[in-house]
């Protein structure tokens, strides 16, 4: 009886881990193929998107690479419990592809947290102080936050990913912008609303209003030309940037004839990170808090931006799989296909703009099957 409940125990411990390590199994409709991975050497097997073994990571909790690094912006308040800034940066990320650790595990594609920069202060979110660590409350998506490091560092990072044949996957967000605080102030109202937090009851419900209270719901449905926010005007002049960055978006408009309105200056500053970098794919945050034509609209320049630094990077070029795009429809699950059912409409999101969506209902599943396992484990005993 006793090696029956170690058995028992064992296996309750391997769905445990599948549980939490597959929480984010990619699901792709667009075929399968089969891929034999070679842990020795993962760039020797053709890489496909349907068979890449993805490492997600929250860049500011996987390794401190540069110490240097870990205050600025005077975020020196005592944040709530794991709610604040722990160190990690993509310099640690680059150490750890460097000494062959992602290798080991046949990984060949990383997925990072956003590492845009965050907004300056914190918010108590009921957990007491919480600072944007996480990387989803975007102050100035054209720079990087530099507790995360410089786009020297991520320049460094995608090259030395790339000689050992491992992707990037960068995540975007596009939905809200950070909370507000003392030190960042709220974006215009023709940017952003700030008035009903959502019930998700149906699309409208779930699409133009806040996903919770102060934070300010970016307006994707808009295509009103606005103009930038004076403090980020500001900000770019005190960094010696302005004339460059007005001068990039002007290009950037003038070649789409898309209207300046606040999804496409995002989207524009998304995609410069693949024009610059060469990074391989996004995740999209938030995806079903937008109107879907937002993400066709952000998949038509996510292929120009990575054609275009293919162009200019001849040698750099890994292969010919074309830029790619996985969706977060939190709630979005594969027996029902490929829509999104929000009560009042369905949405195909494989149709505006995404190779992929997350399954969320292997999570559902996987726990159902341990609950099976430990419910057998109790009568064991």
């Amino acid at each position: 009886m006793n090696s029956w409940r170690k058995f028992i125990d064992n296996i309750m411990k391997k769905y445990t881990f599948l549980s939490l390590s597959l929480v984010y199994l990619i699901m792709s409709c667009s075929g399968s193929k089969s891929v034999t991975m070679n842990n020795e050497n993962t760039s020797k097997t053709p890489f496909v998107w349907e068979g890449a073994n993805v490492y997600f990571l929250l860049t500011d909790r996987f390794y401190n690479g540069d110490t240097s690094n870990d205050i600025n912006f005077n975020r020196t308040k005592t944040p709530g419990k794991l709610r604040g800034f722990e160190g990690g940066d993509i310099i640690g990320i680059t150490q750890k592809i460097e000494s062959g650790y992602f290798e080991k595990l046949g990984i060949n594609a990383i997925w990072l947290t956003p590492i845009v920069e965050q907004i300056h202060d914190g918010v108590d979110e009921g957990t007491g102080l919480s600072y944007g660590f996480h990387g989803y409350w975007a102050k100035d998506w054209t720079a990087l936050d530099p507790n995360f490091g410089t786009k020297e560092d991520l320049a460094n990072l995608v090259k030395k990913a790339h000689e050992k044949g491992i992707r990037i996957i960068l995540d975007g967000v596009i939905n809200h912008t950070g909370p507000v605080t003392p030190e960042d102030p709220v974006w215009p109202s023709d940017w952003v609303r700030t008035g009903i937090v959502c019930d998700y009851k149906s699309f409208e419900n779930s699409t133009m209003c806040t996903l919770v209270e102060n934070l300010p719901d970016v307006k994707t449905e808009s295509t009103q030309n606005v103009e930038l926010p004076p403090f980020l005007i500001e900000k770019w002049k005190k960094e010696a940037r302005y004339e460059k960055e007005i001068a990039s978006l002007d290009e950037f408009f003038k070649r789409t004839g898309y209207p300046r309105s606040p999804k496409y200056y995002i989207i524009k500053w998304l995609t410069d990170y693949i024009l610059e970098f060469g990074i391989d794919g996004y995740r999209a945050d938030t995806v079903k808090h937008t109107e879907e034509g937002v993400w066709a609209d952000f998949k038509t320049q996510c292929d120009y931006a990575f054609e275009t630094w293919k162009k200019h990077h001849p040698l750099e070029v890994l292969d010919q799989n074309p830029f790619y795009t996985i969706a977060e429809v939190y709630g979005y699950g594969i027996s029902g296909g490929q829509d999104y059912d929000f009560g009042d409409r369905k949405v195909n999101y494989f149709q505006n703009g995404f190779n992929s969506m997350i399954n969320f209902e292997f999570k559902w599943n996987a726990l159902k099957t341990i609950t099976k396992v430990y419910f057998l484990n109790i009568r064991m005993r």
